[in-house]
């Protein structure tokens, strides 16, 4: 069985982030990073299922060089090999521009599941591995929490649900599943496992490499625009409406409406 898993470099929870001087991004130099939480609990996931029946796991990162610490990590937690899409062209995408490139990128391996995170811990849209299913034309589950051995091309998943509910689904093979953190417990690399993956391949791809043209993906390829990003201002004042629940819900429409400008 041939596992893809999408994972991606982002700054360690507690780094301290400043926005940087173009007031739309966060200038992450110098800060920290790991696995995005749930791509690790993904490649978990399916180390597990590789393991238990058989096949390999493919890591698969978009990112610049510097991003090669959680390839490495990656291979040193038990990926077979690797394949960085590192090329300037692939940098400030959004979820639908990196999931074209990751669908191209995944399908070409021809894998009988693709993992992939729940969210991003910096963007947070939870979108990239939905997009990335109606890319390649597979079926996908999301909120993954538990999953069964294929059998006869079919494979069965718990989904979490809300207010503590859970969904068993079974979905035909290939399919693009996304992993809720929490999944499994995640093993800790080996000193064995990172010795091992410095001679583990790790293959680098451009947008030409995947048969696109450089206009669909990153920057020039994103449909989400950031116009503005700043840090939410402290304030300590509070306000109680008054009148019954119908005459406080009126005001507080009015009052968001009127002076947050949220509605």
């Amino acid at each position: 069985m041939k596992i893809v898993v999408c994972i991606k470099q982002v700054p360690e929870r507690d780094a301290r982030l400043r926005i940087a001087p173009d007031g739309r991004s966060v200038d992450s130099a110098g800060a920290a990073t790991e696995i995005n939480e749930s791509d690790q609990y993904a490649l978990e996931a399916g180390l597990r299922l590789a393991e238990g029946v058989g096949g390999e796991v493919v890591a698969l990162l978009l990112g610049p060089d510097g991003a090669e610490e959680a390839i490495r990590r990656a291979l040193a937690m038990g990926a077979t090999r690797a394949i960085h899409l590192n090329d300037a062209a692939f940098q400030e995408g959004d979820a639908s521009a990196n999931a074209r490139a990751l669908a191209a990128a995944a399908g070409a391996e021809s894998p009988d599941l693709i993992l992939t995170g729940l969210q991003s811990d910096d963007a947070g849209w939870s979108q990239t591995g939905v997009l990335l299913a109606e890319r390649l034309g597979w079926p996908s589950a999301t909120l993954i929490m538990e999953i069964e051995p294929p059998a006869d091309g079919r494979i069965k998943v718990k989904r979490e649900l809300e207010s503590g509910w859970f969904q068993w689904i079974t979905l035909p093979l290939p399919a693009v599943l996304t992993i809720q953190s929490g999944i499994y417990p995640v093993r800790y690399a080996t000193l064995k496992g990172i010795m091992g993956a410095k001679k583990k391949e790790m293959k680098k791809m451009a947008p030409a490499d995947l048969g696109l043209d450089p206009g669909q993906v990153g920057a020039a390829g994103r449909r989400v625009e950031v116009r503005r990003l700043y840090v939410p201002e402290k304030s300590a004042e509070a306000e109680i409406l008054q009148g019954d629940a119908a005459t406080a819900a009126a005001t507080l429409v009015d009052r968001l409406q009127k002076e947050a400008k949220v509605l």
